[in-house]
Parts: C-alpha cells; structure tokens; sequence
C-alpha cells in the first residue's frame, strides 16, 4: 500500500523535521527500492495498491513490468486493507507499508510460509503499529480491522483482540520513518551496511 510520493501528502511528520524535500525524497526512494525488490521475486505476486485512486495512472509511480498498480478505494486504513483481501485472486494474502527501509523478500518469504500454519501474520513495528498483515483467507477472508484506532501505540493490540480465538504468528519488528531520530538511525543503518559490503 502507498500513498502519492507527492510532497505535502506523505511523511509529514519527517518533513517538519528534516525538511520537505528531504523526506520526499527519503519517500520515493523506499518506495521504489520495495516495489523492485518485491516486484521482481517470482515467488508471489506484486501489486501496488495507491491512494488517492485519483493517482493511479501518474507518472511518479516506480516503474516496473512486474508490478500491477490497483486502487485502494475508499474509508479508512482498516476499510481499505479489508476490501484488498477481498479482491485479491484465491490463495493468501500479505499486505504490507511503502515505507519500511529494512523490509526485504526474505521477510515476505517467512510471513508467507508463517501463513501455511495460521489464520494471520503480523509485522510488529516500534510504535505499536505493524508494517505487515497477512491472512490466510480460508475457508473465508477475517475481519480484524473493525475499531482500529489507526496512528496510535494500540492498533496492533486491537487489531490482535479482534482475532481472539485464531492462529497468530509474528514477523520480525521493522519500523517506517516518522521522526529526526528514525531517519538518523536509518541513515547510519545504511552507511554500515555500505562500509561492510565494501
């Protein structure tokens, strides 16, 4: 799911710490670095699913030949996943944010085979949120977005109490980017990664 890279639109929160053009930028490129490493893994298939619905045919999107881009719809967070799942051809379903720099196919992989022995998976993120959901979808699709309070530390825990009684698993904590503090950690993150690889 992705909201328009469009400045003014997304990370909000980031850009009045580091700037405008800076977040943006930060944005776009999670954005199309998830779209091509998730896109182009032959073991799923890839949409990207873009709000508002009135952006899906902008020039902006990350190109891929790999990667369908659909509507979200209408409502909020929680509608809008929900009607995903229910679109979606036969068989499970993960969805997971745009923003998330540490997320890689290998985390996709495990969630997937996570689904082989439960109803749900999610991707646990810092704040309380999640970065991930999956559901297996059968025999019929769940509904545990139902009062959600969406950008709050309790959305994980009561998207979990709507699913008493089912099969949960856990992916590993990964987190977006919302403040000075996250976008520094990243940044220094990535500058390891770049020095060990060297």
């Amino acid at each position: 799911m992705a909201k328009a890279p469009v400045a003014g639109s997304v990370k909000r929160r980031l850009a009045r710490d580091i700037g405008e053009v800076a977040a943006i930028r930060f944005y776009r490129s999670t954005l199309a670095r998830t779209v091509l490493s998730l896109g182009n893994d032959p073991r799923w298939r890839t949409y990207l699913a873009v709000t508002p619905d009135t952006a899906l045919t902008a020039p902006y999107w990350p190109p891929s030949r790999n990667v369908a881009r659909i509507a979200q719809g209408d409502g909020d967070l929680g509608q809008r996943m929900q009607a995903l799942f229910e679109r979606m051809p036969p068989g499970p379903v993960i969805i997971v944010g745009s923003d998330i720099p540490a997320m890689r196919p290998c985390h996709i992989a495990s969630a997937f085979k996570l689904l082989g022995r439960s109803d749900a998976v999610f991707g646990p993120a810092h704040d309380g949120g999640y970065w991930l959901v999956g559901l297996k979808r059968s025999p019929r699709c769940l509904q545990p977005f139902r009062g959600v309070p969406w950008s709050t530390e309790a959305a994980l825990a009561a998207t979990l109490a709507n699913l008493r009684g089912k099969i949960v698993a856990f992916a590993p904590q990964l987190s977006d980017v919302d403040t000075k503090e996250d976008y520094r950690r990243e940044r220094k993150s990535a500058a390891r990664l770049i020095t060990s690889c060297a």
